[in-house]
């Protein structure tokens, strides 16, 4: 969902600045200003004094423009760090019983739960991904079946075998997994 809405506000505000900044360019370069531009020629300035003092002796006014930039900064700083903060787990921590541990690469208990998934017959494609934390991890797990296999089998398959060698390996007490299960696409069988 967050994707989604990075890309849509992304493309949004980048058309935006690529409108305004394409007619100030233009007008600054003497090309007639469009009919919805707010100033008609390359001298004018963006606020007059007028505009510019206009709200001055207005009591509410500062404080309603403090509150919105903070309001707007506030929110900016949350996108970001939800763009920025890693999704992926890079390591495990594996308790080896001397209390120092050992860690286990993220992608190697990725790739092995990914490759024992892909061992059921009829799992077209597995994607497995850690997220969590490194004693804590959860695993994220995408299944691309062919048609004629059923979905509980599948599930089932995952959770007896992948999953439990996943967790034993890894010596945790609870793997929390969230799997998703799509069909592959297939053309529609004849019948005669």
């Amino acid at each position: 969902m967050l994707r989604i809405v990075n890309r849509v506000l992304i493309g949004l505000v980048g058309l935006v600045l690529l409108a305004l900044g394409g007619s100030v360019l233009a007008v600054g370069l003497g090309a007639p200003a469009p009919s919805w531009w707010i100033h008609q020629g390359r001298h004018d300035v963006l606020l007059t004094d007028a505009e510019r003092t206009k709200w001055q002796d207005h009591a509410w006014w500062w404080p309603t423009v403090i509150a919105a930039l903070a309001v707007l900064v506030l929110l900016i700083l949350w996108w970001l760090t939800n763009v920025l903060r890693r999704r992926r787990l890079t390591e495990v921590l594996v308790d080896t019983g001397d209390g120092e541990g050992a860690l286990l690469r993220g992608r190697a208990l990725e790739s092995v739960l990914a490759n024992e998934a892909n061992e059921l017959n009829g799992v077209a494609q597995a994607h497995a991904r850690l997220t969590g934390t490194r004693t804590a991890p959860e695993t994220k797990v995408q299944l691309l079946l062919e048609p004629h296999v059923d979905p509980a089998i599948a599930l089932s398959y995952l959770t007896a075998h992948a999953l439990t060698h996943a967790r034993n390996s890894a010596g945790l007490e609870k793997l929390p997994t969230e799997v998703r299960v799509k069909a592959v696409r297939h053309r529609q069988e004849r019948v005669s």
